[in-house]
């Protein structure tokens, strides 16, 4: 070791001494008391077979080839969301429930919308990378009766567009964290409760999939009950959701 080395690992070690006896008037480590012991998780039932049948889809890894749409440079701000939505329209046109599915009555409004635009249901766009690969997607809302918003979200690929998300809710609020795009719904029958689904991209499925659900209490209560409706007014057939159909088999057992 050099002589200046010397030196100053001498000054270091003087130096960290009054700390050290510091500690040492202190007392020196304290126990927090006794650790907590783990525990593993407990498989229940281990005998049960397995099952034999896959279960329902619910189609949350559908994925679309809009038609008819081209997108200049991968940059999805160069497309129309009302011409997406119209073109998704024109192709599905019997369609009302699943992840095409919309309203007779929405359907007509956004096929109109370039000669009524006040009464287009197609709502502002967002953007955001939500698949990592460094580019915008696209995040469309529908407006549809009794409150409820169809949220849709189209990936930039091969010169077009894909839609990778597609679901119906009576929303609450929709956010964006990160790269997770996060529904909030009202609670059908649990008065004080929403439903927030967090909505994830996932590599394998080249989609958009419902990655964590859970209900969560709404502060201040009531926040989330679904909106009244007059005694004898006439309520359409909703569209149906994969979320929503499959909460409401899970309500009815």
């Amino acid at each position: 070791m050099r002589p200046r080395t010397a030196r100053l690992a001498v000054v270091l070690v003087l130096a960290a001494l009054p700390v050290l006896a510091g500690c040492a008037g202190q007392g020196g480590l304290v126990s927090d008391g006794p650790a907590e012991v783990a525990e593993g998780p407990v498989r229940l039932w281990p005998d049960l077979p397995p099952a034999s049948d896959p279960p329902v889809d619910y189609g949350e890894t559908d994925t679309e080839r809009v038609p008819g749409i081209t997108v200049r440079g991968a940059d999805v701000r160069t497309v129309d969301p009302v011409a997406v939505v119209r073109a998704e329209v024109a192709a599905h046109p019997d369609t009302y429930t699943g992840a095409d599915g919309l309203y007779e009555e929405t359907s007509r409004a956004v096929l109109a919308c370039g000669t009524a635009p006040a009464k287009c249901p197609v709502l502002p766009p967002y953007y955001r990378d939500l698949t990592g690969n460094g580019r915008e997607e696209l995040i469309v809302g529908i407006r549809l009766p009794e409150q409820q918003v169809a949220v849709r979200v189209y990936l930039a690929e091969d010169g077009g567009l894909t839609r990778v998300m597609s679901t119906v809710e009576q929303v609450v609020g929709v956010e964006l964290a990160g790269r997770d795009l996060i529904v909030r719904a009202v609670s059908a029958g649990i008065p004080g409760y929403e439903y927030r689904t967090a909505w994830s991209w996932d590599e394998r499925q080249h989609s958009m999939l419902p990655a964590r659900d859970e209900i969560v209490p709404v502060r201040g209560g009531g926040a989330s009950d679904p909106p009244r409706t007059a005694p004898g007014t006439p309520r359409p057939s909703p569209p149906v959701s994969p979320e929503a159909a499959s909460r409401g088999s899970g309500a009815a057992s």
